[in-house]
């Protein structure tokens, strides 16, 4: 008898059911011009919610001058890139905005990806490729493209415990001194909203002659002088070899990058294979991006804003005695410890307050630290907040839950 193929992921998916952590995605569009309101689509119908989860932190997705470049590219080239970077694919777009990126990180040159985890992947892999005996010193909380890109390194690789700068340094201090080394780590840790301790990295760093490779995903636009990150608020970014960063986040669009020396960046653009054999962003996506990035060099407002709301609603949380998490960041993570919960309560709030806020689970986080992420942006008002604070006290209490952080 062969093998039961659909027996196998019949089986597969009911233990994720069991576990409360089958995804399920939310169906819904955007108004622009009125969001974060959405339309969400159920059963045929829609209906009108409020969006609390969007990575579109600072809304530069709706933000005019965005959605007009994206327009006039439209107009000016039609759709696709039309191939890869190396036939056909690199348009004027593409050149100008690796300049505006490097520009930004104050770095020689800049690679685009077409997306954040790609360039994690792609980078980290191919650098494993090209430094032969290569030992990777990755903190245990970095990102899932992180870790795929070091798997697919093929190098020697050490977890260092998550910020933990005396674990990280007996790791180094074991290891061959000749040895090409990379401490990998990131700026804002995108669910616990804590910072990565970037300085002491890098003292490690030129202590054991490491390269630095920072992600800068979730601080790149939010964080720092013209939005260039957490590196750069903290005077490193000079002592960062490799930054990453994403294009679809702060910057409201899609993409993913790396900033480097012009040495660093010809070796991933030419042996890459996540850069060379994939279509290039599309020029509208690219002139989105290019928009996104010289607004936010010279504007603080989405910034204050952004930060501003964030603390006001960690205070309301607060003062409604539901278990928020400390964050020094703008993410507000609450506090939930159970799987099949963190779902419920996010059903209940979709169905019968028109909130939307997605469950986190395993393995986004580790078991038994399922959470709410929350993410207010400069568009959420005070009266959504307060109709937040209400509902999720009211869903707290149906669900007879703990109020312990």
């Amino acid at each position: 008898m062969s093998f039961d193929y659909q027996d196998r992921f019949r089986g597969a998916l009911d233990g994720l059911r069991r576990e409360g952590r089958y995804r399920v995605f939310a169906d819904i569009v955007r108004q622009r011009g009125g969001y974060p309101r959405a339309d969400f689509y159920v059963d045929a119908d829609k209906r009108p919610i409020t969006v609390w989860c969007s990575n579109d932190y600072l809304c530069m997705g709706q933000h005019p001058v965005v959605i007009q470049a994206m327009h006039e590219a439209i107009d000016a080239t039609g759709a696709g890139a039309g191939g890869t970077r190396n036939i056909s694919g690199t348009t004027h777009y593409h050149v100008e905005l690796e300049r505006e990126i490097a520009d930004l990180h104050g770095k020689e040159g800049a690679l685009l990806f077409t997306s954040g985890y790609v360039s994690n992947d792609a980078t980290l892999a191919t650098l494993g490729k090209i430094l032969p005996g290569l030992i990777v010193y990755s903190d245990e909380l970095n990102h899932a493209s992180m870790i795929e890109g070091i798997k697919h390194a093929g190098v020697e690789k050490h977890l260092f415990r998550h910020n933990d700068t005396q674990h990280l340094e007996s790791l180094l201090s074991a290891a061959d001194p000749k040895a090409p080394k990379i401490i990998a780590f990131e700026s804002v840790y995108s669910m616990d909203g804590d910072f990565g301790r970037m300085k002491d990295f890098c003292d490690l760093a030129d202590k054991y002659g490491a390269l630095t490779y920072l992600d800068e995903v979730h601080g790149v636009g939010l964080y720092g002088p013209r939005g260039a990150g957490v590196a750069a608020r903290d005077g490193v970014m000079d002592r960062i070899d490799i930054v990453e960063g994403t294009l679809a986040k702060a910057f409201g669009v899609m993409g993913g990058y790396i900033a480097a020396r012009d040495e660093i960046i010809d070796c991933i653009r030419s042996f890459a294979p996540g850069f060379i054999f994939t279509t290039s962003l599309a020029p509208a996506l690219a002139a989105g991006v290019l928009a996104s990035i010289r607004h936010l060099k010279t504007s603080e407002v989405e910034r204050n804003r952004l930060h501003e709301r964030a603390a006001r609603l960690k205070r309301l949380f607060k003062d409604a005695g539901l278990p928020v998490m400390e964050s020094p960041s703008h993410i507000v993570p609450v506090f939930v410890g159970d799987a099949a919960l963190c779902k419920s309560v996010s059903d209940a709030l979709l169905r019968d307050h028109a909130i939307y806020v997605q469950p986190i689970n395993f393995p986004t986080v580790p078991r038994g630290k399922e959470r709410l992420r929350f993410t207010p942006s400069p568009m959420h008002t005070d009266e959504m907040m307060d109709e937040l604070v209400s509902a999720l006290d009211q869903v707290w209490t149906a669900h007879r839950l703990s109020r312990a952080a």
